[in-house]
């Protein structure tokens, strides 16, 4: 008699539209790029660049070999949350943008790509998305230094976004007016030399925080941040809480609540000092004791994960 299709969704119906959905969403999932800016040593930046960093630029150090020679500027985002774009001028440079409108499952090819067409593009000329640019680019380690370190400059405002000495129209000023509004004050704390991952200071309105991007691998750092629970150092001090931590392009990141009435470099000193613990437990292999596997388990509760 044949299989029954009874339970089978009709080709038009709700249930079959949400199935193929589903199915969609799926294989976006298992297409995305778990750790896209691996093997870079601007991978911490890179990521927070990508994803709370309201305004800043660095430099780019292309690769030894890399195609052309013009200067490359990567921006937090570029008006119009655009690719890239190409400024003109006596010596024109390319600006990448690290959050854009459109995007792909690889957020490091895409930057490649982007960062190879600001080579060859026409001085004034903009890129919506690296999909109009049709460039098959090399991986991002192939373009960029991968040795190289981001020098930021981290803006308290979007002006840079018009070169010196020139006067926007009045829709451009009115959309950078509405950008300057809605920015939060921004600044990378520099605890040192052997300071590791990229410890970032946000003012976020009601509070300020501390978000800590980490490059050991995932499971490693939560266990690290469980010994130091239970040891009671998971703090920064006085006018800190622990708040949580959220994972993203394959690192985890703890994030702090601060007191907000305070200045990012006054927390350098405890945030060096936490580091400190936090890298003497990753060295740690010894299996977890209970105090420690329940706060193991309790700060799992409160991760969250970002795509």
């Amino acid at each position: 008699m044949g299989k029954s299709k009874r339970n089978s969704p009709k080709p038009d119906s709700n249930r079959a539209q949400r199935l193929a959905e589903r199915r969609a969403a799926q294989e976006q999932a298992a297409q995305t790029v778990t750790r896209p800016f691996a093997g870079l040593a601007a991978e911490c930046d890179l990521v927070a660049l990508r994803e709370f960093v309201p305004s800043a630029t660095a430099t780019l150090k292309l690769a030894p070999g890399a195609q052309g020679d013009r200067p490359v500027t990567l921006a937090t985002v570029l008006p119009g949350a655009v690719a890239a774009l190409v400024r003109a001028g006596a010596e024109p440079i390319g600006f990448v943008g690290a959050q854009v409108q459109h995007q792909s499952a690889d957020p490091a090819a895409d930057l490649a790509a982007a960062i190879l067409w600001t080579q060859s593009a026409e001085p004034g000329g903009s890129l919506n998305s690296v999909a109009e640019a049709e460039i098959t680019a090399p991986a991002l380690t192939e373009v960029i230094d991968p040795g190289a370190s981001l020098d930021l400059t981290v803006h308290p405002d979007f002006n840079w976004w018009v070169p010196a000495g020139v006067q926007p129209d009045a829709q451009v000023a009115a959309t950078i007016e509405q950008a300057n509004r809605a920015i939060m004050p921004s600044a990378r704390l520099e605890l040192g030399a052997d300071a590791v991952g990229a410890a970032w200071w946000v003012d976020a309105g009601e509070r300020a925080h501390l978000r800590w991007i980490r490059p050991e691998a995932e499971d490693d750092v939560m266990l690290a941040l469980a010994r130091v629970h239970a040891a009671g150092g998971l703090h920064l001090g006085e006018g800190s809480r622990f708040a949580g931590s959220f994972r993203t392009h394959g690192l985890l990141v703890p994030v702090f609540d601060l007191d907000q009435e305070r200045h990012p470099t006054e927390w350098v000193t405890a945030a060096a000092e936490f580091g400190t613990r936090l890298v003497e437990a990753l060295a740690t292999d010894t299996p977890l004791t209970a105090d420690e596997r329940r706060s193991r388990d309790g700060l799992r509760s409160r991760q969250i994960t970002l795509r």
